[in-house]
């Protein structure tokens, strides 16, 4: 009887052994699920900055002509747009699993990272969870506070089409079609194909995204980038500054 009793015991230990690491690996299951589906673009650790470059201005075209004659002039210029600025650049991440300090449990290196890259000139950090395609109202507030008035190269006049491609922003899908979207040069021409960027809004900040060509793609300057997208400069003709914007990363 004593080992029957005994066995009974030792039976009953363990299946509560078995029942506690059941809860555990629940647990941490459901962490690990949590973390997944609440994941939200980040600010990247650390940008360096390749080059910053811009055209020079031409110099004075020579024209020559005897005195008392009258000459007909077709001129072509082309000049630099200080209303707008670029990015463009490579993405390399990885995967981590970190505690509050930063310390990392494991990681993986993403031999092909997909994505977005966002920015924004809220030095706040975006409320994600709130992030929609921007609307006409917000895009036009965004032109008159960055003074762009001019109907050519305002930001409406830029970003005029719409988005092709459906993604996802911390979990919200932003469905093909749905923001004003503009696609950046391939080979110095115009293309409609890769480098698309839109137009979000977390309801109180406009943010510029675009998508991360996995495994680089060919850009403006026939060189293979990860990444390209405009931003606006502050439009005014008396401006004299520079507008900084705030980067983040979402990996896919």
């Amino acid at each position: 009887m004593e080992r029957k009793i005994k066995k009974a015991v030792k039976l009953k230990m363990s299946m509560e052994k078995e029942v506690q690491v059941l809860a555990l690996l629940s647990a941490l299951l459901l962490i690990l699920v949590f973390s997944l589906v609440s994941a939200t673009p980040t600010g990247p650790d650390s940008i360096n900055v390749t080059s910053n470059t811009t055209k020079s201005a031409a110099a004075g075209y020579k024209i020559n002509i005897s005195g008392g004659y009258i000459a007909k002039l077709n001129i072509t210029a082309t000049a630099q747009n200080p209303h707008w600025k670029a990015f463009a650049g490579w993405v390399t991440g990885k995967f981590t699993l970190d505690d509050s300090t930063g310390s990392t449990i494991y990681d993986w290196t993403l031999s092909s990272v997909s994505g977005e890259v966002y920015a924004t000139r809220t030095s706040s950090t975006p409320s994600w969870s709130s992030v929609r395609c921007a609307n006409s109202t917000e895009i036009e507030n965004e032109n008159t506070a960055l003074a762009h008035s001019s109907p050519d190269d305002n930001i409406t006049a830029t970003f005029a089409g719409v988005n092709s491609n459906t993604f996802v922003v911390a979990g919200t899908q932003i469905t093909a079609g749905s923001c004003n979207a503009t696609n950046t040069y391939v080979n110095n021409a115009s293309q409609n194909s890769v480098f698309e960027e839109s137009i979000l809004s977390d309801t109180s900040n406009i943010i510029f995204v675009t998508n991360i060509e996995s495994g680089g793609a060919t850009g403006y300057d026939g060189n293979s980038y990860d990444f390209q997208m405009l931003v606006p400069e502050n439009g005014s003709s008396t401006w004299t500054g520079a507008i900084a914007y705030y980067l983040y990363v979402e990996l896919g």
